[in-house]
């Protein structure tokens, strides 16, 4: 009985820290395809980039872990600026195949270019010593870091959630998003906005990167492994709030942990069984409300 009571708790809580790092990445991908309207993919190599940048500067800069989380968000935050008026600017009336194409693109330039400066292996995440120790909760004893993830993670989407619904920016990319044309109408600079957004949108995929680079490997190809997990968590979610989003992602987070623990020859394939039972379920969004018959 303690062993399971242990095994359900280990699910749980590393399933939890799990989940809020994929709610991170899928919050920017929701926003800015929300927005904009388009099928961004290129979304996870921004996440890639901020976990190598942040371990990098770690590691060659002997910079302090929060420190270098935040300095490699706000870094590819703003490097996104550049790439959205260079590329993204042209897509938002193109045609989904366009998108899809260009994206894609845009992802393998990234595993080029980390390939090029970080090898073609898994690049580690260091973790300080605070960090890597364990804290005994009684029935599990969990890593220290796993805690500062979920508390860090639950103030960052907190923050988002009262921005986006009790701010002034909130109500416009709302209005932009329900009539972009009436939105410009009224005043509202959507050019600058969606430059605004799309960094927004970037920085909280390497938030997410950066955070969770102990947890999620880096390697050249993270563009594209962890992409299909937050596209699931985007899906899944109905393109709906931050509260959806989250939702979702925590419901992904605990049964890849669960696979991973109790069927480990099966733990691809438990997610894709989730997809699978949820899209046949709630085809409109996990939480949208059911459709009358």
């Amino acid at each position: 009985m303690l062993g399971e009571m242990s095994s359900i708790a280990f699910v749980i809580l590393y399933g939890v820290s799990y989940g809020l790092v994929l709610a991170l990445i899928a919050i920017g991908l929701v926003v800015t395809m929300g927005l904009m309207r388009v099928t961004n993919l290129a979304h996870g190599a921004f996440a890639a980039i901020g976990g190598y940048l942040s371990t990098g500067l770690m590691v060659k800069g002997g910079m302090p872990f929060p420190l270098a989380v935040f300095a490699a968000s706000l870094v590819v935050a703003l490097f996104s600026i550049a790439v959205e008026r260079a590329f993204y600017v042209y897509l938002y009336t193109a045609p989904e195949l366009e998108q899809v194409l260009l994206t894609i693109g845009l992802d393998f330039i990234a595993i080029g270019a980390l390939t090029f400066f970080y090898g073609p292996n898994v690049y580690p995440t260091p973790l300080p010593s605070y960090l890597a120790a364990n804290v005994d909760l009684g029935i599990q004893s969990i890593q220290l870091y796993r805690l500062a993830v979920v508390a860090v993670s639950l103030l960052i989407i907190a923050a988002l959630w009262y921005m986006f619904d009790r701010t002034t920016l909130g109500a416009q990319i709302r209005a932009a998003d329900d009539n972009r044309t009436m939105a410009q109408s009224t005043g509202i600079n959507v050019s600058r906005l969606f430059s605004l957004v799309f960094a927004l949108g970037s920085g909280l995929a390497a938030l997410g990167g950066a955070l969770g680079a102990p947890m999620l490997p880096l390697e050249p190809l993270y563009p594209f492994k962890y992409l299909i997990l937050v596209l699931i968590v985007v899906a899944l979610s109905g393109f709906g709030n931050v509260k959806s989003v989250v939702g979702v992602a925590l419901l992904v987070g605990i049964v890849e942990t669960a696979g991973r623990l109790l069927f480990p020859s099966l733990s691809g394939f438990m997610i894709y069984l989730l997809l699978i039972i949820l899209m046949i379920w709630r085809p409109d969004g996990l939480f949208a409300t059911r459709r009358a018959q």
